[in-house]
Order: C-alpha cells, then sequence, then structure tokens
C-alpha cells in the first residue's frame, strides 16, 4: 500500500488580504488537509475559539514555551506574540495529511529553515485601496491601528518573491480554486512519490 506523508502549505499575506477566509474554505472542501493552530497572546475576535483558530495563551506562558523550545517559528507583532508549534505540525504530518500554517512573512522565513520542503504561497488583494477598505470593513481596528496594518502591508508584499506561487484574491471562489490547484499539484510532484510501491507494483522482476 502506498505511503504518503503530508506537505506543510505556508500561506502569507498582508493583514485584510482574505488568507485566513481561503485557509477556512480550503479545510471544507479537503478533509485531508489541516490547519496547525499557533499560539498567541492577543485577544480572541467575537468569531474566533480558542484550539480552532488559535491557541489563547497569555504572555507569561508564551514565554515560558520560547524558553522550552516549543516554537519552530515565532514572533511579535503589533505588540502580541505568535508562534507555531513544531510538535503539532510533526504529528499531522506522519499522519499523511497536509498541513495549513496561516503565519507572516517573518515566521515564513523561519519555517524554511526548519522544513526546506515545504510550500509557499502568497496571497496579494488586488489593490491596495481595495486592503484599505477590506480593513476598515472589518471594524475590529482603531483608525491608527489600520494605518500601521497598512504600512506594515508594504513591507510583507516586497518579499512575495521568495515564495513558490502568488495568488491575487479578488474574487474569492477564483483565488480558493487556484489555491486547490497548488495542494493538489504538490501531492503530486515526483519528489514526493512512493519510490518503493512503485517498485513493488510495477517493477519487480516476474519468477
Amino acid at each position: 500500500m502506498r505511503k504518503r506523508t503530508g506537505n506543510l502549505i505556508v500561506i502569507s499575506a498582508p493583514s485584510g488580504a482574505g488568507k485566513t477566509t481561503l485557509c477556512q474554505k480550503l479545510l471544507q472542501i479537503m478533509t485531508d488537509v489541516k490547519m496547525s493552530v499557533s499560539y498567541t497572546t492577543r485577544g480572541a475576535r467575537q468569531e474566533e475559539a480558542d484550539g480552532v483558530h488559535y491557541s489563547f495563551i497569555s504572555a507569561e506562558q508564551f514565554r515560558e514555551m520560547i524558553g522550552e523550545g516549543t516554537f519552530v517559528e515565532w514572533a511579535e507583532v503589533h505588540g502580541n506574540y505568535y508562534g507555531t508549534s513544531k510538535l503539532r505540525i510533526q504529528e499531522i504530518l506522519s499522519s499523511g495529511a497536509d498541513v495549513i500554517l496561516d503565519i507572516d512573512v517573518q515566521g515564513a522565513r523561519q519555517i524554511r529553515q526548519h522544513f526546506p520542503d515545504s510550500v509557499h504561497v502568497f496571497i496579494l488583494p488586488p489593490s491596495m485601496d481595495v486592503l484599505k477598505r477590506r480593513l476598515e470593513g472589518r471594524m475590529s481596528d482603531a483608525p491608527d491601528v489600520i494605518v500601521r496594518r497598512l504600512l506594515k502591508a508594504r513591507d510583507e508584499i516586497r518579499g512575495y518573491r521568495d515564495y513558490n506561487y502568488v495568488i491575487i484574491n479578488d474574487i474569492v471562489d477564483e483565488a480558493l480554486q487556484e489555491l486547490l490547484s497548488v495542494v493538489r499539484a504538490e501531492r503530486a510532484r515526483v519528489e514526493r512519490f512512493d519510490h518503493a510501491w512503485a517498485a513493488a507494483s510495477f517493477l519487480k522482476e516476474e519468477q
């Protein structure tokens, strides 16, 4: 029987580009894709649930986990800590499922060092004007926070060349189909194929 180790797919985007929505829709369609739930010290938004969107912990707990070497990547963003558990990733990959990581550009750089075979996808908004309208439409950030997010967005977008794929999220359903295509294509790469299974199934010398 063929054996499969899952792929690690890193998805980054400036805040407001819609990567979280795309990830959630992807998970609804592909049941053998799992989200690695990151840790954060920021407060949960109204629609967020602990252990589903993030694991919400205190800053003290987060610093303890840094000291214990829990995180494969971590960063301070807008005054809050975010981190990804290496053990959580490895457990999902070993089960044969793909892992989706919804993390920023800084975290993606750290992931590349630990998982050089990871696949990196950058989600772009159609324009900066659209990005601004989306951030304002969320009604969750003060005007000064939105200004900081837009400034950070320009810095993050400069790093898109470091990614394997770029998807422009103008029409959500079209962007989702592109993301699905990326996941499916990466599964079919010859480097990820079970060569032992192919040899046993097709290449054995006849007795």
